[in-house]
């Protein structure tokens, strides 16, 4: 089991992390953009890389590269809400393949997501921290080094609990 505290670590076995979180705490999610970093017990799924900044990812989870075109939707309004998008696409999504470096490398976590239900939230991810481990939108974020370590030693049903 990974464990997330709120002030701001990350363990797994004897790995011990600095991380991220959102900018409003590690609490019940409540909304769509309320900026939680929800607590509760959650699946890792699957395992999204840029291919031309990351080259080899040592690790027991499904492994998606990210496209240009690729986004996250999270537009309540959306039938595609919390799900994987191309765009240009109607609704309001978040872009995977980014200028700056966050989301080089993320894991999918399954918050939301069976079922899911609009405006409670979407796309908890563990993604690569800024330089300065500036706050998050309510994800998780670790060093790419850190995250590369992570993946490479988690089981296949490996669970994060954030508390």
């Amino acid at each position: 089991m990974i464990i997330v505290k709120k002030y701001g670590y990350l363990k797994y076995k004897s790995f011990k992390f600095r991380c991220s979180l959102g900018k409003a705490g590690v609490r019940k999610k409540l909304k769509e953009g309320d900026n939680i970093t929800p607590k509760g017990t959650f699946k890792l799924l699957r395992v999204f890389y840029r291919p031309d900044k990351i080259t080899k990812i040592k690790t027991i989870l499904n492994k998606v590269k990210i496209k240009k075109n690729f986004g996250w939707c999270d537009d309540p309004k959306s039938n595609f809400y919390n799900k994987l998008v191309k765009i240009p696409f109607k609704g309001g999504y978040e872009k995977l393949y980014r200028a700056d470096n966050i989301y080089d490398l993320l894991i999918v976590l399954n918050y939301n997501t069976n079922p899911i239900i609009k405006n409670k939230g979407s796309a908890i991810f563990i993604h690569v921290a800024r330089k300065d481990f500036s706050n998050t939108a309510g994800c998780i974020a670790l060093t790419k080094k850190d995250l590369l370590i992570l993946l490479a030693n988690i089981k296949k049903n490996t669970k994060i609990r954030i508390q």
